[in-house]
């Protein structure tokens, strides 16, 4: 299936969150979803024509993994795939993750 956001929209894709620490300590469901309450890292997938044009630099582009806020937009999954995705407006976008 082909996405393309149209205006202000993103399409993300979220990841996961880590069931394991670096340590090797199990994190429960419930644990996990306190930790992220308000946010949520994504990977950009697409943009509408009209997305980050009223922001300043640096801006997101795609591929880029980013911090979304968690309860905004809407959730979909792809039919032939199973994939998640989410379309949020640009200003869900809170910050351009760098490692």
């Amino acid at each position: 299936m082909k996405v393309t956001p149209i205006e202000y929209k993103v399409l993300v894709k979220p990841l996961d969150i880590e069931q394991v620490t670096s340590g090797g300590i199990i994190i429960p469901e419930t644990a996990r979803e306190k930790w992220f309450v308000a946010q949520e890292k994504a990977v950009i997938i697409a943009t509408g024509g009209n997305a980050f044009e009223d922001m300043k630099k640096p801006l997101p582009r795609v591929g880029d993994m980013v911090l979304v806020n968690r309860y905004a937009g809407t959730f979909f999954t792809d039919k032939e795939t199973r994939e998640k995705y989410k379309i949020v407006n640009d200003k869900d976008i809170t910050a351009i993750l760098e490692e």
